[in-house]
C-alpha cells in the first residue's frame, strides 16, 4: 500500500492491479486527463481509492482477467517455456492453435507455468497474456 501518510490512497501499480489496466496506461489517463492522481514527496503517483472506484474497480479485490470477452480466451497446455535473462518465451497448445507470449522471468515463475501445466492465453489486440488454470 502507498505511504502511511497517504491513507486513502494506492500507489499507481497497486491502482493498475485493480483496474485490470497496465501501469504505462494509467500514467497516460494522468497525462491525459482522465485519472487523478497526486504526487508524493518523492514523485511517485498515488490514486485514491475513490478514483479507482470511479474508473470502475473494486478495490477489495484484484481483477484476474475475468471481464475480458471469452472469445478471447485459449485455454490449454504449456508445449515449452524458454527463458533468457528478464524474458521468457511461452508457448500454448490450444486446441489446434499455438500461441506464443513474451513475458517476463517473474511472471513465469509467479504463475507457476512449467511444461505441461494448464494455463489460459488471454488475447487482447496484439498482445497476449497468460494466466493459469
Amino acid at each position: 500500500m502507498a505511504e502511511p501518510g497517504a491513507a486513502g490512497y494506492v500507489t499507481l501499480g497497486e491502482a493498475a492491479k485493480m483496474l485490470g489496466v497496465s501501469s504505462d496506461t494509467l500514467r497516460r489517463w494522468d497525462r491525459s486527463g482522465k485519472l487523478r492522481a497526486k504526487r508524493d514527496e518523492r514523485n511517485r503517483r498515488l490514486v485514491s481509492l475513490e478514483e479507482v472506484r470511479r474508473l470502475g474497480a473494486s478495490p477489495e479485490r484484484h481483477r484476474t482477467g475475468d471481464e475480458l470477452s471469452a472469445r478471447n480466451r485459449f485455454p490449454g497446455v504449456v508445449r515449452s517455456i524458454e527463458v533468457e535473462g528478464v524474458i521468457g518465451i511461452v508457448e500454448i497448445e490450444a486446441g489446434p492453435h499455438r500461441i506464443t507470449s513474451v513475458i517476463t522471468r517473474d511472471a513465469i515463475e509467479e504463475l507457476g507455468l512449467v511444461e505441461g501445466a494448464e494455463a489460459t492465453a488471454l488475447v487482447k489486440s496484439t498482445d497476449v497474456m497468460v494466466i493459469r488454470g
